[in-house]
């Protein structure tokens, strides 16, 4: 099934993803080869806003369920996508993409404070914005500000990059034969609890008309290929 394309797009990536095959940390070399698609839409014309997570460091929900206070895990795990994003900025303008990096959580040593106009003023100017420090809030995850982030800077679509090729109704990793759905509604995923996202973020998305397309970003060049309306995706979005 073909899938419309965007022109402005949010694309959230699991802080997973940047540790490639390793166990945790970031990987400069799957960092770099998502910047070199990054690069490839940025020249097909695609404006192009990300928020990472931090779960290659650090996962707030996890530090919790050690006994952390909730809310501390989860401002460690905020920094820890500050981290990441300051990855995926040195990756991208190594290979000439500008950027620049806002944080929820001020600290101008290290990036801008994160300022909605600031933000869409550099997307005009063809910069790709990285939301880092998640909301700024505990109890709210990267999916939320994902979908937070999308709906500020006015985006078409928000694009989550994974390790699956789209949404299945069990999990593939798991259940041999799980079957993987081309289009869903929001109001399915969330009857049916299918994990797409978390459920504030997928009625965030929904409420704001905001299409979430889930593709698998670990396959080579299937970012731009997505964005084309091609490959293997799963698109989310209101019922016609």
């Amino acid at each position: 099934m073909s899938r419309p394309k965007f022109n402005r797009i949010l694309l959230k990536l699991s802080g997973e993803v940047l540790m490639g095959k390793g166990q945790f940390g970031i990987d400069p070399a799957t960092t770099g080869r998502v910047a070199g698609e990054i690069k490839r839409a940025r020249e097909q014309g695609y404006e192009l806003c990300i928020v990472v997570g931090g779960g290659n460091i650090f996962r707030g929900i996890a530090g919790a369920a050690q006994g952390i206070d909730r809310a501390s895990a989860d401002y460690m795990g905020m920094l820890a996508t500050v981290m990441n994003a300051l990855a995926m900025q040195n990756a991208l303008e190594q290979v000439g993409v500008d950027t620049r990096v806002q944080s929820a959580i001020p600290m101008a040593s290290v990036c801008e404070p994160y300022i909605r106009r600031r933000a869409v003023r550099h997307m005009e100017k063809g910069r790709v914005v990285i939301f880092a420090a998640g909301t700024g809030s505990p109890f709210f995850t990267t999916d939320t500000t994902a979908a937070l982030r999308a709906a500020e800077m006015n985006c078409d679509a928000l694009f989550k990059g994974t390790s699956v090729d789209g949404v299945y109704d069990a999990d593939p990793k798991k259940v041999e034969g799980a079957s993987r759905y081309d289009s869903l509604s929001f109001n399915r995923v969330l009857a049916d609890n299918l994990r797409v996202m978390d459920a504030s973020a997928v009625a965030l998305c929904r409420d704001n008309d905001i299409p979430i397309v889930v593709f698998n970003i670990r396959d080579e060049g299937n970012l731009t290929k997505v964005l084309d309306g091609g490959g293997t995706a799963t698109i989310v979005k209101n019922e016609e």
